[in-house]
């Protein structure tokens, strides 16, 4: 049909942004003494239709977004997110120096060859940060 692009034309020509994940969360302070308090985490906005109603937050850090949502339907408890590092060694020691009595995460090298940092929250997420470790081939 003429006028009408192909599919192929048209991935040419679409850009598509960064995914930011929806995690599921339960209680607003929980969340943030998890991502904010702990993985230093910013928290850029948050949104509720009424002050009584659950709240919808975006946080960030070094790149990575993520939303939060305590909204019925908004992503499941258990979701599993993985997020490219360039030094996870570094990230793991900055938590263990932290307080946090529910996580003390370890460094796990995978037989892929990566090397992986856990993070689980207190709603059943994980937050796996890993980096790709140069084969010895």
């Amino acid at each position: 049909m003429p006028g009408v692009c192909t599919g192929e034309r048209a991935a040419v020509s679409m850009r598509l942004g960064p995914i930011v994940p929806v995690l599921r969360i339960f209680d607003e302070a929980k969340a943030k003494a998890f991502y904010v308090d702990y993985l230093g985490c910013t928290v850029d906005w948050e949104h509720r239709f009424e002050p009584t109603l659950p709240v919808y937050m975006q946080v960030s850090r070094a790149g990575v977004v993520l939303h939060l949502s305590e909204h019925h339907g908004d992503g499941s408890p258990g979701a599993r997110v993985r997020v490219k590092s360039t030094d996870v060694k570094a990230l793991h020691d900055e938590l263990i120096a932290k307080d946090y009595r529910y996580l003390r995460p370890g460094l796990q090298e995978m037989p892929w060859g990566e090397l992986s940092l856990d993070l689980i929250d207190p709603f059943g997420n994980h937050v796996i940060v890993y980096e790709s470790k140069p084969s010895s081939e």
